[in-house]
C-alpha cells in the first residue's frame, strides 16, 4: 500500500509572518474545502502574550499615589463624581496611563512585526491613532462616570475603598488598551471610527437632555449653549483624524493591487476632503461668531456625499449592484428629507440633520468596509507549488 506525500512551499513574506521553524510540527485545520495552517508562535493567543505585569503594576502604582494624594489632602470620604472625586481621578489617569500602555505595545508590536496592520501604518499617522484611542477611552470614561453617577446618586466612599476600586478600574484599563494595541487592524479602526463618533454624539445629547437640544439643532451641541460642548466638537476633529488614517492606510494598501488607478485617486481624494470637511464642522461651531462658516462646511459636506454616492459606480472598482441600489435608495431619502424640510415644512431642522447625519454616516461605513474587503481580496490569496511523491508505506 502506498500514500501520497505533498510538499507545499510557501512565500517568503507567508513564512516569515507565520514565523516557520525547521522540522517545527505544524497544525493543519481541514473544514470542508478549506485548510488553515497554525504554527506554535501564531497558535498562541493574545491573551497569552500580554504580561500581567503590565496590566497590575502601572494599576499599583497609580493607586498609592491616589492614595498618598487623598491622605495630604486630609480627605477620608471621596465621592464618586466631582472635581475631586473617583471618577476624575480615575479619567485622568487612566487616559494618561492607558495611552502610555498602548503606545509602547503598539510600538513594540510595530518592531517585532507580528501586527500586520501595524507595521503598514506610517509614522505620520502614529500620533493620530494615538490620540484617537485616548479620545475613545476618555469618551468611554465620561459616559460610564456619568452613569454611575445616576445610579450611585451622592454616594461617596472612605480612602482605601477608593484606592481599591481605582486599583481595580486603573487595571480594567490597562489591559484594554494593551489588548487593542496589539489587535489593532483596519477592521478595528474603522469599529473605532463608529464608536468614537456615535458614542460622542449620543453623551453629547445626554448631559444636555435637560436643556432640550432637540428644540434646536443638532450643532446646538457644539455650541457655547451647550453643557460639554467640547466633546462633541472634540469628537467630529478627532472622527476626522481617524478617517484620514485610515483612508491613507486603506489605499496604500490598494496601490500594488490597483497601480496608477485615476478611479482610486479621485475617490482617494474626495474621501480625504470629506474627512478634513467634517473635521472643521467641529473646529469652526456653529457660535455667533462662526455661524456662516459652520452652515457653508456643513453644507458641503452633505455635497460630498451626494457627489459620491452618485458617482460610486465609476469610481469603485467592481462595485455590486446590490451596493449600488443600497447607495441610490440612501440618496434619494436624503434629497426626499431635504424637499420635505426646505420646501414643505414638515421635517424640523433637528429632525432633517439626525436622519442625514445617520444615512450618510451609515453609507460612509459601508464603503470602508467594501474597500477592506478589496484589500483582503488582494493580499489573501497565494498560489504556492505542490509536488506530489509516492512513498511506500510499510
Amino acid at each position: 500500500m502506498s500514500e501520497k506525500r505533498f510538499t507545499l512551499e510557501l512565500p517568503d513574506n507567508v513564512s516569515s509572518q507565520l514565523k516557520l521553524i525547521d522540522q517545527e510540527s505544524v497544525k493543519l485545520e481541514l473544514s470542508r474545502d478549506t485548510m488553515v495552517l497554525t504554527t506554535q508562535a501564531s497558535d498562541v493567543s493574545l491573551f497569552q502574550r500580554i504580561s500581567w505585569w503590565w496590566i497590575v503594576l502601572p494599576a499599583l502604582l497609580s493607586s498609592i499615589a491616589f492614595n498618598v494624594y487623598f491622605a495630604v489632602k486630609k480627605q477620608n470620604q471621596i465621592p464618586m463624581n466631582g472635581d475631586m472625586s473617583l471618577g476624575t481621578t480615575v479619567l485622568i489617569g487612566g487616559v494618561i496611563i492607558g495611552t502610555l500602555m498602548f503606545g509602547i505595545f503598539f510600538v513594540r508590536e510595530r518592531r517585532n512585526r507580528t501586527n500586520s496592520f501595524s507595521t503598514h501604518i506610517y509614522w505620520r499617522n502614529f500620533p493620530v491613532v494615538i490620540l484617537s484611542f485616548a479620545l475613545i477611552l476618555a469618551l468611554g470614561l465620561l459616559g460610564m462616570f456619568w452613569l454611575f453617577g445616576r445610579i450611585f446618586d451622592g454616594a461617596t466612599f472612605d480612602r482605601l475603598t477608593s484606592t481599591m476600586l481605582f486599583f481595580v478600574f486603573e487595571g480594567m484599563i490597562n489591559y484594554v488598551m494593551i489588548f487593542a494595541a496589539m489587535s489593532l487592524s483596519s477592521r478595528t479602526l474603522i469599529r473605532l471610527f463608529t464608536i468614537v463618533i456615535v458614542s460622542g454624539v449620543i453623551i453629547s445629547m445626554a448631559t444636555n437632555s435637560s436643556r432640550r437640544w432637540w428644540q434646536h439643532n443638532l450643532s446646538f451641541l457644539g455650541t457655547q449653549l451647550a453643557s460639554n460642548s467640547w466633546a462633541f466638537n472634540m469628537t467630529l476633529m478627532f472622527s476626522a483624524l481617524i478617517m484620514v488614517a485610515l483612508i491613507d492606510y486603506i489605499f496604500v494598501s490598494l496601490e500594488p493591487i490597483y497601480p496608477k488607478s485615476l478611479r482610486m485617486m479621485t475617490l482617494r481624494i474626495i474621501l480625504t476632503l470629506m474627512a478634513i470637511d467634517l473635521g472643521a464642522v467641529g473646529f469652526f461651531p456653529n457660535n455667533h461668531q462662526y455661524h456662516e462658516i459652520h452652515d457653508q462646511i456643513a453644507g458641503a459636506l452633505t455635497y460630498f456625499i451626494i457627489g459620491l454616492i452618485v458617482g460610486i459606480r465609476w469610481l469603485l472598482p467592481g462595485v455590486s449592484k446590490q451596493f449600488l441600489r443600497l447607495s441610490y435608495t440612501i440618496g434619494a431619502i436624503l434629497v426626499a428629507s431635504d424637499v420635505l424640510f426646505a420646501f414643505v415644512g414638515y421635517l424640523s431642522l433637528t429632525a432633517f440633520e439626525i436622519i442625514g447625519f445617520a444615512l450618510a454616516f451609515g453609507w460612509v461605513i459601508i464603503l470602508l468596509q467594501l474597500l477592506q474587503e478589496l484589500i483582503d481580496r488582494g493580499t489573501r490569496v497565494f498560489y504556492v507549488q505542490v509536488q506530489v511523491k509516492n512513498v511506500d508505506n510499510k
